[in-house]
């Protein structure tokens, strides 16, 4: 029996086939996975709000060294509240800013985006894209 903050199967199998340097998208429910991402893709959604995009982030970091997290931000310049949450669980972190575009484009770049996760996060600009580090 698997014990701690991960214990779907088939995202800790993806988990383990990541290097150093690999991608990983977290994504509110909002998110085109189908067309905006490359890799494998698991749809977590099981219902408005669950899980929540930070509960899959805590999940992954709790398994996985981050180096990098990029964020897609809305073009009237405000910031969406859930970056506060994402700075609370990387705070050795800058978050990198991508316009949607940007932010797709980095999504669908084959052989870089190992795993695109799709959650039931109900709020918009709740995307994360995660670059998996050495363990020191």
């Amino acid at each position: 029996m698997l014990k701690g903050k991960l214990i779907h199967p088939e995202l800790i199998h993806q988990l383990a086939l990541c290097g150093h340097g690999s991608k990983i998208l977290i994504a509110d429910g909002n998110y085109p996975l189908e067309e905006k991402s490359s890799g494998v893709k698991i749809f977590l959604g099981l219902g408005p709000g669950v899980p929540s995009v930070i509960e899959v982030l805590a999940a992954i970091h709790s398994v996985c060294e981050i180096e990098k997290a990029q964020v897609m931000v809305p073009e009237d310049d405000r910031e969406p509240e859930i970056f506060g949450e994402f700075r609370r669980e990387l705070p050795d972190l800058e978050l990198e800013e991508l316009v949607r575009y940007d932010f797709y484009a980095a999504c669908m770049e084959e052989g870089v985006l190992k795993l695109a996760v799709s959650t039931g996060e109900q709020r918009t600009f709740a995307n994360i894209l995660l670059t998996v580090g050495c363990v020191e």
